[in-house]
């Protein structure tokens, strides 16, 4: 279909800030071009707490969300986007919120280390010990840690697929959800999506190669599920999956091809395109109805995964 005539408000917004696309500055140039985009605040929760946790290579940052009520609440760790390269707690915030609010549970939003300052595994590696720390110090965040959900958009979606991966191989912990916002999940650009979306609607071809090159150290590196879920020679045995994917998206078939593979693999997977928006539009929630939609459908998912998880919370 068209393009959302919201989007296209929202994408003529952007290019009259003017800035320029990211792999034609420096990371850190990139970074501080993101941070001069609008984004309208998310709405208010019971609580909301910096910490530091320890991380493999020094600590690491959680802003952590706590819904009205009394708990203990389930728990959500979340992955923000950015191609491993931009993003923040802050950017986070709003959609943080989000889901805290609708989701009913206590966000642990991580901010891992930024590539390529930080290649990988460092990122994912900030991600797990985050995760497990959740779940370890359940308690002293007022969370359960019997009903986990791990998620992320772009960038985190993957660090999220990931860290399904990780728990498997590991052993745990458990993990109810894995919620998967227009995943980057291969560094394969030559799917039909990248063909039809890979230049002007946003998110670019140039720019995804731009930001796969700095978060991997070496071409291997592109084999390794841990970086690239796709490449896992199974899924069977993986968590329940939300796939949420825009039209108008480069990523939006490996996004649909990861959501089928696990379909395949016995796993409940469901794979949800939302037509006439593109890459970003979960973030959009103030302008874009469709993005509202997406962020409801989200919510509604964790609290589904949440009810049939960990210990039953009787009736009051």
């Amino acid at each position: 279909m068209p393009l959302d005539p919201q989007i296209v408000q929202v994408m003529e917004s952007v290019a009259a800030l003017g800035l320029p696309p990211a792999n034609t500055v420096s990371p850190a140039e990139a970074r501080a071009n993101a941070k001069k985009r609008p984004r309208a605040p998310g709405p208010e929760v019971a609580k909301v707490e910096n910490r530091n946790i320890p991380g493999p290579d020094g600590d690491v940052p959680v802003r952590i969300y706590t819904p009205e009520g009394n708990g203990p609440f389930p728990i959500l760790a979340w992955y923000h986007g950015g191609g491993w390269v931009l993003g923040d707690l802050d950017s986070a915030d709003a959609t943080a919120r989000d889901l805290c609010v609708g989701g009913e549970c206590v966000v642990v939003s991580v901010d891992y280390r930024l590539s390529p300052e930080t290649k990988f595994p460092g990122p994912a590696d900030d991600c797990w010990a985050a995760t497990t720390w959740a779940v370890e110090n359940a308690a002293s965040i007022n969370g359960d840690a019997s009903r986990l959900a791990v998620g992320g958009d772009s960038a985190g979606g993957n660090l999220a697929a990931a860290m399904c991966l990780m728990a498997a191989d590991r052993g745990g912990p458990e993990i109810a959800l894995q919620l998967l916002v227009y995943p980057a999940t291969d560094a394969d650009f030559k799917t039909v999506s990248y063909t039809e979306n890979g230049d002007g609607f946003g998110l670019t071809k140039v720019v995804m190669e731009w930001y796969w090159e700095h978060y991997l150290s070496n071409s291997e590196d592109a084999s390794n599920p841990y970086a690239a879920p796709a490449q896992a020679k199974s899924l069977a045995g993986q968590p329940p999956a939300l796939v949420i994917t825009a039209e108008y998206d480069p990523l939006r078939d490996e996004g649909e091809a990861y959501a089928k593979r696990l379909s395949e693999a016995g796993v409940e997977a469901t794979a949800t395109r939302y037509d006439g928006v593109i890459h970003g539009f979960f973030n959009m929630g103030a302008v874009v109805d469709k993005s509202r939609e997406a962020v409801d459908e989200a919510s509604t998912a964790l609290r589904k995964a949440f009810a049939r998880s960990g210990t039953p919370i009787a009736a009051d």
